[in-house]
């Protein structure tokens, strides 16, 4: 480690020596506010019969240095992609020819003007008649990026991960193709985006530990926000028939490949649906996406190849687990035989759950890791469905369902409770929950039942993890593949 890294100091030593003489030449790299661009390397290369013999401005970072005795040939890279340069002695004139092949490093930044042409082997290229150093890269590009073995350090300098890694970067503009299509769908279907609170006085809309701060003038504790849904509800109350919001959520759990404590996410509430609504629009709006951005209604994730078209494959809970692992909670009378039947998979639920609360843990630990295709699991019970209206033919159940795929838990959706005496008694339950330990459990939001009791017309809602959608549509291993740059452990440690 000691002789890498003395090479590395070497090697900036060097460069930073090479920006002292440009400077010393008249070139001052850091000095330059804008550049002179009139095409984009991608320009050239696919229009080079029409621009052929043309004039061309363009900058970009220099990947690639080549010299062939008097000639030197340079490949510059721009967010379109790559273009090569060619350097000679009589088109700059001796002293820049000296300079720049022997000062400029790879990494650095150039603007350069020149003639497009192709070489005697046929390489599209611009013939530089001017060159101008625009910006210095004092630390040296790794010549083989090591970050495919080391992750840790891709995800730090994730800045270097994109440069040298093309897939990297591709995978990034897909997340940003996929976010817009979502936008693009529910737009076209009459829904408004807002935009509510990241700073809230109650943490609410999910069953999460939260992050806390605190408000100085005000003296007051504030919660980074879990969730968007009870802000969003409220617009509902409001008036507005159709919201959606995409943003940042917060909640102070581990950090995992599936997991990451900031992440994106969509929710959308429509007055007058129900979760049947919300399972045929998240069908529809997953195969729009994977129509318009990916090209096909198949995508390999993990091994599998996950069809998309709908309708996908459906189960209650109950099903599931009795599918999966042959016990069918319907015939289990009594938490203390929950209990048992739990201890006989090797599951240790905690103390003081009642049997909704064990169903979804046999749930989670032994059937989720089967939900390959696109399923919907139906009928949570009330335990776990604090804001979701109970089933009509069966008071322990609610009309919740969330879909799975790849494994992976993408979206959760709810016939929204719009009886505040209910959601009153159902917060009065989750802050016993919470008195007995349970730090996830919802807080009271006497505000939120406030405005249930001006009234809240039947409404279906939805949620979808953006970043494990992405996930699963770019065939990506792990939620720190899809975020630019995820929350990392000290360096230091």
């Amino acid at each position: 480690m000691a002789a890498e890294d003395n090479e590395q100091n070497e090697l900036i030593r060097i460069r930073k020596n090479n920006l002292r003489s440009l400077e010393e030449e008249g070139f001052e790299p850091f000095d330059e506010v804008k550049s002179e661009i009139t095409h984009k390397a991608e320009q050239i290369n696919e229009s080079f019969s029409e621009l052929e013999g043309s004039q061309v401005a363009l900058a970009g970072r220099i990947m690639a240095v080549r010299q062939h005795g008097k000639a030197c040939f340079m490949d510059l890279k721009d967010a379109s992609g790559q273009i090569q340069l060619f350097y000679s002695l009589k088109n700059i004139g001796d002293k820049t020819y000296e300079i720049i092949t022997e000062k400029i490093d790879i990494g650095d930044f150039l603007n350069v003007r020149g003639e497009v042409f192709k070489t005697r082997r046929g390489e599209i290229s611009v013939n530089v008649e001017e060159v101008k150093p625009i910006g210095k890269s004092l630390r040296p590009l790794p010549e083989k990026w090591h970050g495919l073995k080391d992750v840790d350090l891709r995800y730090r300098q994730r800045y270097i991960d994109l440069l040298v890694n093309p897939e990297v970067k591709e995978r990034f503009v897909k997340r940003s193709q996929i976010i817009n299509r979502i936008r693009t769908f529910l737009d076209q279907r009459d829904f408004v985006e807002v935009e509510t609170p990241v700073l809230t006085p109650v943490a609410g809309g999910a069953n999460a530990r939260p992050f806390i701060t605190h408000h100085n003038t005000l003296d007051t504790d504030f919660y980074l926000k879990i969730a968007h849904e009870l802000y969003l509800k409220r617009l509902v109350v409001g008036g507005f028939e159709k919201v959606y919001e995409i943003g940042k959520i917060f909640r102070n759990e581990g950090i995992s490949t599936r997991h990451n404590p900031e992440f994106t996410m969509i929710e959308l509430y429509e007055a007058y649906a129900d979760y049947e609504d919300m399972i045929e629009l998240t069908e529809q709006m997953v195969a729009d996406i994977a129509d318009n951005v990916l090209g096909s209604k198949e995508v390999e994730y993990e091994g599998n190849i996950i069809d998309l078209n709908p309708p996908w494959d459906r189960l209650s809970m109950v099903e599931a687990v009795k599918k999966h692992t042959g016990l069918d909670f319907s015939n289990i009378n009594s938490v203390d035989e929950a209990y048992r039947e739990a201890e006989k998979m090797g599951l240790e639920p905690d103390e003081n759950l009642k049997k909704g609360h064990i169903l979804n843990l046999v749930f989670e630990e032994k059937v989720e890791s089967n939900l390959i295709q696109p399923t919907i699991i139906y009928d949570y019970p009330v335990e776990i469905s604090p804001l979701a209206k109970r089933k009509k033919d069966d008071r322990r159940f609610t009309y919740r369902f969330e879909l799975f795929m790849g494994a992976e838990e993408i979206a959760n959706a709810f016939s929204e409770l719009n009886d505040p005496r209910d959601q009153k008694e159902r917060f009065k339950k989750q802050i016993e929950e919470r008195e007995a330990g349970n730090e996830e459990a919802h807080m009271m939001d006497e505000d939120f039942i406030r405005a249930l009791e001006y009234g809240l017309p039947p409404t279906g809602g939805l949620g979808i993890g953006i970043d494990r959608l992405v996930m699963v549509l770019t065939g990506s291993p792990s939620i720190r593949e899809v975020i630019f740059f995820p929350q990392m452990r000290s360096e230091s440690e």
